[in-house]
Formats: C-alpha cells, structure tokens, sequence
C-alpha cells in the first residue's frame, strides 16, 4: 500500500480582487504518494501554482484542507507553518532566490540556521554534503554570482535537500535554463527520485513532465488527468545524445 505524504482534501481558492472574485482552485482532491516524481502541468491561470503554494504552507485554502505527513495543517499558528515549511518541504524555484555576494555553502546553510540542535561545524558538514549530492562540491566557496544559471538551481536544489525534506516542491526549476542544462538539473532530479525522494515539479514542458513517473494536469482551478507516464525519458540518456558542446 502506498504511503501518502500530502494529501489535499477539497482545495478551494478564491482571490477577491476589489470587485471581483478569482476563483483560482474549484475543489481539488489529490494524493502525493512516498517516491513519487510527479509533473503538475496546466496553462497560465489553471491554478497549478496556486495547488503548490498551498500545499507547500506558502499560502492558505479558501475552503478544504491540506494534510502534511498526516497533520492537518489548517489549525497550524505561523511558528508550527514554518517549522513545517523548513523541516518537511524543500523548495526549488525558477529563479534561483539565492542571496547574492555569498557562498554556495552560505545559501544552501541558510535553512539549518534556525536549527538550535545543530552547530556550526556539522551545519557546515551538512551543507557540504548536499552540494556534492548535486556535483558542486568544488563550488562550495565560490559566490552565487560567479555561477552559471545551471550551478545555481543546483545550489537552491541542495539548500532543498539540506533538511532531509519529506519532499521538494520545484516551481519551474528548468523555465530559465537551455536544454542541455534542464536535462541537467532532471537528471538530478531523477537520481534523487531513485534514492526514495519524493519530488513534484510544476512545468509547462512536454519533454521535462515525461521524465517525471506521474503527470497531473490542471485546467480552470481543477484535475482533468492524473496518469502514469508510459517509457519516461531517461535524462542521462538524452544528455549522452545531445551534441557535443563547442567552445569560443
């Protein structure tokens, strides 16, 4: 039997907006299973971004609940919403939000300051350790800005994974990156999914949801299809068939 580790009950969203009323989710009704590694796909304004602030604490239902690890969320104050944000979900998003003029090992430390029981040394252990889980343990010094696009996301991949998450929430991890360096970061992705991550990505991609093991497809705030992907792409092969780089 599979074990759920988020489940959203009936998940409602209205946004008022003076006089009119946005109704972004209409009754959504989903389970995140242990090991998944599923795409969250939809147009602009479907509501699949909406889906995963809420379910990620970022944001809260109009109407039904969102259970984490079990735990229904809906009676959280602000410092229980946190603890769950930081210790049970790690966030990946499109642009990076690294601080700038720091460390890779600085940004990805970040989630594990807030953490009294851990000290400074194995902070820095921990930190490192994620890094080389997503191929920068040579970068761990360098500064975000001597980064490409690619190393970058691999750093917000790595402060995701720092706290040992329940699972990692990525909104359009690869929307900024070329082709190669989205296969890149899928591989990753992927790897983690085989070392029993679970992990749930929002994309408008064809090609990066077929990596994925599960698509479930937003249209007008509702699912319309959840379905297993039949022969996913394999990352690591695509990558091997791309073209061989060339440099100036």
């Amino acid at each position: 039997m599979k074990e759920t580790v988020i489940e959203a009950i009936n998940i409602h969203k209205t946004f008022d907006l003076g006089e009119i009323q946005v109704r972004a989710l209409r009754g959504v009704d989903l389970e995140i299973y242990a090991g998944d590694l599923a795409a969250i796909m939809g147009h602009s304004g479907s509501g699949k971004s909406t889906f995963m602030n809420i379910i990620g604490c970022l944001d809260v239902p109009s109407e039904g609940q969102v259970l984490i690890d079990g735990r229904n969320v809906a009676s959280f104050d602000r410092d229980q919403l946190a603890d769950i944000r930081n210790g049970k979900i790690g966030f990946v998003f499109q642009s990076y939000n690294l601080l700038p003029r720091t460390t890779a090992q600085e940004n990805v430390e970040l989630p594990l300051i807030y953490n009294p029981s851990i000290s400074s040394e194995e902070r820095e252990h921990l930190a490192q350790q994620a890094l080389a889980q997503v191929g920068l343990g040579e970068r761990t010094h360098h500064l975000t800005n001597q980064l490409s696009g690619g190393q970058q996301q691999r750093v917000a991949i790595a402060r995701a994974l720092v706290n040992d998450p329940l699972v990692i929430l990525a909104d359009e991890p690869t929307g900024n990156l070329d082709t190669r360096t989205s296969y890149e970061i899928m591989d990753i992705f992927q790897s983690l999914n085989e070392q029993g991550k679970t992990v749930l990505i929002v994309t408008h991609e064809p090609d990066i949801a077929h990596m994925c093991k599960r698509n479930i497809v937003f249209k007008d705030g509702k699912i319309i299809k959840d379905f297993a992907v039949e022969q996913r792409t394999n990352a690591a092969k695509e990558l091997s068939q791309l073209p061989a780089e060339t440099t100036l």
